[in-house]
């Protein structure tokens, strides 16, 4: 059996935007999970390539000015058409850093992965307001989450 490809991009900004990302791919790459490679990249670092090899992707962002990085936005960019028909149907999910309330950021990733024609595989995961260790948690489960449903076939 080949194993799935897991791909999280996720945009670290900051100590505590790294121990989100490093929280995600913790739980993505936990020991009850098996047959799922696990590759975690910078927003700058992804391209097509690493898209097209994909099974499913978590994206990360924090909220600035009431939207998406500009790294992710970056990243969007670049890959958007050099995806779009090989990768329709591709399982997502996103995790945001707010400081104020998120939405704006929610619904520019949303808009630009239902036109990439993905398929979330849960809410998006909103982690606002002053920091708390409980986001560390949510992210972790995030992660296992998605690879557990990319392992077992969910998605």
């Amino acid at each position: 059996m080949t194993d799935k490809r897991l791909l999280i991009i996720g945009h670290i900004p900051s100590p505590n935007t790294k121990r989100l990302r490093d929280a995600v791919a913790a739980g993505a790459s936990s020991p009850e999970i098996g047959g799922v490679k696990v590759s975690v990249l910078s927003p700058f670092d992804a391209g097509r390539g690493d898209v097209l090899k994909a099974d499913a992707v978590i994206l990360g962002t924090t909220e600035n000015l009431g939207y998406m990085s500009g790294a992710l936005k970056d990243f969007f960019d670049r890959c958007y058409y050099g995806v779009l028909q090989e990768k329709q149907g591709m399982p997502y999910a996103l995790y945001v850093r707010a400081g104020l309330d998120g939405t704006g950021t929610i619904r520019g990733v949303t808009s630009i992965t239902t036109g990439l024609r993905w398929k979330p595989v849960c809410d998006p995961v909103l982690l606002k307001g002053d920091w708390q260790g409980k986001f560390i948690d949510q992210a972790f489960e995030l992660g296992q989450l998605v690879a557990a449903g990319l392992e077992t076939g969910v998605f």
